[in-house]
């Protein structure tokens, strides 16, 4: 089973005691993840994100679906971790859409923040991952496949 850094709890702490709540009497909740699939563009997309390059994020519906896993939700606080599991940031979903991949528009894929910015480098990218992540479970990528697309902000 997965354990979590200590510097996850640590960092969910301090943000917490910055709002003035306290982790035994809080309602809030957190999940806590990192990008992409290999150790290089996780540590790249984790320091985009504290930079405030980053603030959105992409998600197969598909994968996400044969992977029993609910959909992202407004107001969801993740803390982002490197590939190592050590906190790098916490940040709080503030819009998720769901919509195909053709039609992703050009200024989500510059909340993304990856490469120039640009929808091209956006589809080729994403295009490649997502073609990769549906073969390992069975499926083919397709240009009108359902993606999550997930903004948000860093609160710490």
């Amino acid at each position: 089973m997965y354990k979590k850094h200590p510097s996850v709890l640590n960092m969910w702490s301090d943000y917490l005691s910055s709002i003035g709540e306290s982790i035994d009497l809080t309602s809030k909740k957190y999940s806590s993840w990192y990008f992409d699939n290999n150790e290089k563009d996780a540590n790249e997309l984790a320091e985009l994100v504290k930079r405030g390059e980053k603030r959105a994020t992409a998600t197969s519906l598909w994968c996400l679906e044969h992977n029993n896993e609910p959909t992202p939700k407004s107001g969801e606080y993740i803390a982002i971790i490197n590939w190592n599991g050590i906190a790098q940031c916490i940040i709080q979903t503030t819009k998720v859409s769901i919509m195909p991949f053709d039609e992703v528009p050009t200024e989500f894929a510059f909340k993304e923040g990856e490469g120039d910015k640009s929808l091209s480098y956006w589809r080729k990218v994403h295009k490649r991952y997502f073609t990769e992540e549906l073969q390992s479970i069975g499926l083919t990528f397709s240009e009108h496949m359902p993606v999550i697309c997930e903004e948000f902000e860093v609160v710490f």
